[in-house]
């Protein structure tokens, strides 16, 4: 948005009120395992658990608030990946203005369901985020729509910015605010915010490192998966905060898998990549506190399957096997046996005869088992060796 400018504190603190009542003051909870894996202590700003399902909510009902009558009866239209969509849906539905929200085609089906279900209508338009965005603008030019940008826009950093005021009164004690960076506006606001009422802060920002520069173009992070950031927000962020780093897709994965089962919080891949960030030590500061900002939870059902089943490997948990039994009966239950009688819990059995891999006369057997740690995938494949089987281990 050309007409953009960086909100101050005072833009922050109206929409802190225009959001009374409205957006959830979002909790923060100090996590002991987290704290003991980063060697520093740690918190967590559950953003997940904010209306929607994430932070976006903020921006987009001030941004909303603000349109005239006219302008809301026109309509608004948004792209988005998914988060800032269902906000913008939610927003309108209260306000009472029709929505219309592209998406790219690949969104994953919680955030397109979710959207659909609070009124707006979906239109599902372009590959990447670019060509979403392209597709959206196009609508607003033969509509007369007001245009909801996800994050080039002041009332929308406003929004996003109250995170910080909040976060200021609710810890005394911190060195490090960690933030996730998509397009930049949640960072903008939180940094702008915090730049005033808490200078002395280190702050750092976090990008899905599939899609920087000479990434695969990717991210299971598809909240922050924005290959051009915007030019007020980058300009912003090159003055408030003291860094800026890149996780990738596994590191995402383990904080995923980490936060539910340490905490019980569910978070998509841009909720988990402050936590990955610290958990890599990546972040600087010291050992001073430090706390990640979850800022979304609206992770689809099948990319979690596919997330916990990666995250408990890159952890150890699962050990994935390749080796050869003779063909003839009995020879695949002796194996099992062999692993039963160590308390080994075997997931998956899959049988492979014509690959070619597989000597004539045996069967391919690969196995999933369930294990402790990488302390104890490497005694299995030693006791696999020593009853006699040649494996190689699956990553």
């Amino acid at each position: 948005m050309a007409t953009a400018t960086a909100p101050g504190l005072p833009e922050i603190e109206r929409a802190r009120e225009r959001l009374d009542g409205v957006a959830r003051v979002t909790p923060v909870y100090p996590t002991e395992t987290f704290s003991r894996l980063a060697g520093r202590p740690v918190y967590l700003k559950a953003e997940n658990l904010q209306r929607t399902g994430s932070f976006k909510i903020r921006g987009a009902y001030v941004k909303l608030s603000n349109l005239e009558p006219e302008q809301l009866a026109a309509g608004v239209i948004a792209a988005s990946a998914g988060n800032h969509g269902q906000a913008v849906a939610w927003a309108a539905r209260e306000l009472g203005a029709p929505a219309r929200i592209f998406m790219p085609r690949d969104s994953p089906m919680a955030k397109y369901d979710a959207t659909r279900s609070y009124g707006a209508e979906v239109d599902l338009d372009g590959l990447s985020f670019e060509e979403t965005l392209a597709a959206a603008r196009a609508f607003v030019e033969e509509s007369g729509g007001t245009f909801v940008h996800p994050y080039e826009d002041t009332l929308i950093m406003a929004g996003q910015g109250t995170i910080g005021l909040e976060l200021a009164e609710q810890l005394d004690e911190l060195e490090t605010v960690v933030i996730p960076i998509g397009g930049g506006g949640l960072a903008s606001g939180i940094s702008i915010a915090l730049r005033a009422v808490r200078p002395g802060l280190r702050l750092v920002g976090v990008q899905a490192a599939g899609t920087r520069p000479g990434g695969s173009g990717y991210s299971i992070a598809d909240g922050i998966a924005v290959k051009d950031p915007g030019d007020l927000t980058m300009g912003i962020l090159a003055e408030t905060l003291d860094d800026i780093v890149a996780v990738d897709d596994e590191q995402m994965a383990k904080a995923i898998v980490l936060l539910a089962e340490r905490t019980k919080f569910v978070v998509e891949g841009a909720g988990a990549a402050s936590m990955a960030a610290i958990l890599e030590g990546l972040v600087g500061g010291g050992a001073g506190p430090v706390l990640a900002l979850l800022s979304g939870g609206n992770i689809d059902a099948s990319l979690m399957v596919q997330v916990m089943r990666r995250g408990l490997a890159l952890a150890g948990r699962y050990l994935g096997v390749r080796t050869c039994v003779l063909d003839r009966p009995g020879e695949l239950a002796k194996l099992l046996d062999l692993l039963g009688a160590e308390r080994v819990n075997v997931v998956e059995v899959e049988h492979q005869r014509e690959a070619a891999w597989v000597p004539v006369g045996y069967t391919g057997v690969e196995l999933t088992l369930l294990t402790r740690d990488p302390e104890h995938c490497e005694q299995l494949l030693t006791q696999l060796g020593g009853w006699g089987y040649r494996v190689e281990r699956l990553d």
